[in-house]
């Protein structure tokens, strides 16, 4: 078997989670059980969320009687576990380095496989999107999910390519993005970088998945429970810092341009610390992926769960 899989921030997310003995914790991306194996050394109990089904070889040899692991989404942790329950919920966000290690997922534009980038089994795959959807879509796709200023150029090449031929293999639409892109020129990440950020973001419905795992987090969360979220771009990082703002009450004073925002319910949860904790300077370069990593966190208040209308 290979080495145990190392979470990113893991230390800083153990600090803020503060659990122990007799705790339940919730690991909402068990991966490759990274953060639920240092979960489990604390004495606490762990039910962990994934939805992709071939996680499961990861979860050999953790104590029956301590360790659950559910194959569902993380936004569906309410409706397994109930209102209140968990003393801590832990999320560390995006595709794992598993699943970007195995070249048969489709979410690595460094190796060749199928264009897939599915996190889960079931569901369109990134060849159905770039070789369906009309092209306006695929632009947008590109564009707010993979934040490519040429996601225009991108999506008319691509459209233009697919009438004579179908996108099939990674490497093939890599290659083709950086062709269309005018080549690398020095480029500090690969071309095709934000082009499949865009494409697995919309593949697995990431932002509105983090949206509702949220949600489901604050009713599952215990008063005292605490919250940690593991972000890598800014679109997942801007979702958990406005909820997080706007659940402990820090609406905007507003201006002459602007009304101030009507308040909202009482506060559901209290920050642990103003803004992002980054990881050290000894971690990313241990670990280079965690190098564009932010954690945010807080503690649930005693304040009811907030409803829709709030």
């Amino acid at each position: 078997m290979s080495a145990p899989h190392v979470s990113v921030l893991l230390d800083e997310v153990l600090e803020n989670l503060a659990i122990g003995p007799g705790d339940t914790v919730v690991d909402g991306t068990f991966g490759a059980g990274g953060y639920t194996r240092a979960f489990l050394a604390t004495g606490a109990k762990v039910v962990a969320f994934d939805r992709d089904p071939t996680v499961r070889r990861f979860a050999a040899g953790f104590p029956d009687d301590r360790f659950r692991l559910v194959e569902a989404r993380f936004s569906e942790m309410d409706a397994v576990l109930g209102e209140g329950h968990a003393d801590g919920v832990a999320l560390d966000l995006g595709v794992s380095s598993m699943q970007i290690d195995e070249a048969d997922r489709g979410f690595s534009f460094m190796q060749d496989g199928p264009l897939d980038m599915r996190m889960g089994a079931d569901g369109p795959t990134a060849a159905d999107l770039v070789n369906t959807l009309e092209q306006e879509e695929l632009a947008r796709i590109i564009f707010v999910y993979g934040e490519e200023r040429e996601s225009r150029r991108v999506a008319r090449a691509i459209v233009r390519r697919r009438e004579a031929q179908p996108f099939t293999r990674t490497l093939e639409l890599a290659e083709f993005v950086e062709k269309s892109l005018g080549g690398r020129r020095g480029a500090k990440i690969h071309p095709a970088t934000r082009t499949f950020q865009g494409l697995r973001i919309a593949v697995n419905e990431e932002l509105s998945e983090l949206e509702d795992g949220l949600v489901a987090a604050e009713r599952v969360l215990k008063a005292g429970g605490r919250l940690c979220v593991v972000t890598f771009h800014s679109l997942e990082d801007r979702i958990v810092k406005n909820f997080l703002s706007v659940r402990a009450g820090r609406t905007p004073a507003g201006s002459r341009h602007a009304p101030p925002v009507e308040k909202g319910a009482e506060p559901s949860f209290r920050l642990l610390f103003n803004g992002a904790q980054s990881p050290s300077d000894e971690e990313t370069r241990a670990n280079p992926r965690a190098r564009s990593a932010k954690l945010r966190a807080a503690v649930r208040t005693e304040a009811p769960v907030w409803r829709a209308a709030a």
